[in-house]
């Protein structure tokens, strides 16, 4: 047994609370065991100078941790002045992540931040910030088209996104910090509801690790991703349909 009596292959508990800022146009807090982000999504009507007059829009992400969502104080990296290579490739991977499953013409010239701030770190909070980022996000669509601005989702398909690792010999889904820290190797998989792969990270810290492995850490990261997206779907109700929608007949 784990740390917190899991099975190898389950996940945490996963929750997610919708509406929890009222002045963006669609927001999330998902909590994955201890792990808590809140992910809003602001809708604004412009796009950034290299898409303008292009007819396509933009989805783009922020990432940052209150300083005491870990067990030891970290400073404000907006304080400090300077956003650390971490920072900076995370938004990048949230931001590619979303975007894999927008048809940005449907979008129009308009730009959706998606922002995510880590109130609470227990391991994996890219990966939750990439899956609570997707929730806002479709609330945010979804505001679009009820206001009539958009006419159709351009959300072609669901996403969510999973850490799996290997500690010692076990390969484990879904850790929590002590798992990560003590991890031989970590995966972290992005996944869309049809079970293609966005992206692929994984990574020996000192080790390294089999074909069987990776496939099976692979098979383990699709039934977490599966989890999650059937959570997602009954905190969104009617606004998954949306999604579901576009799937079916695309």
């Amino acid at each position: 047994m784990r740390l917190d009596q899991r099975a190898q292959a389950d996940m945490r508990t996963i929750h997610f609370e919708t509406g929890v800022n009222k002045h963006a146009e669609g927001s999330v807090l998902i909590s994955v065991g201890d792990t808590r982000v809140l992910c809003t999504a602001t809708v604004e009507e412009k796009v950034p100078p290299f898409l303008r007059g292009k007819r396509q829009g933009w989805i783009n992400a922020e990432y940052a941790m209150l300083p005491r969502a870990t067990a030891q104080r970290t400073g404000r990296e907006s304080v400090r002045g300077k956003q650390t290579g971490r920072t900076m490739e995370i938004q990048r991977l949230i931001s590619r992540a979303l975007r894999s499953v927008v048809n940005l013409e449907k979008l129009g010239e308009r730009t959706i931040w998606i922002d995510c701030d880590v109130l609470q770190a227990d391991g994996g909070t890219r990966t939750a910030a990439i899956t609570g980022g997707f929730l806002a996000l479709v609330l945010a669509v979804d505001g679009l088209i009820q206001s009539g601005k958009l006419t159709d989702t351009p959300i072609k398909e669901g996403i969510a996104a999973v850490s799996v690792g290997k500690v010692g010999t076990d390969l484990l889904l879904d850790l929590c910090y002590e798992e990560d820290a003590a991890a031989d190797v970590d995966l972290n998989l992005v996944m869309t509801s049809s079970g293609k792969i966005v992206e692929l990270q994984a990574t020996g810290e000192e080790a390294t690790f089999s074909r069987k492995e990776m496939l099976d850490m692979l098979e383990l990261g699709e039934k977490g991703i599966e989890e999650l997206l059937h959570a997602a779907e009954q905190a969104l109700g009617a606004s998954w349909w949306y999604v579901g929608e576009e799937v079916e007949h695309g």
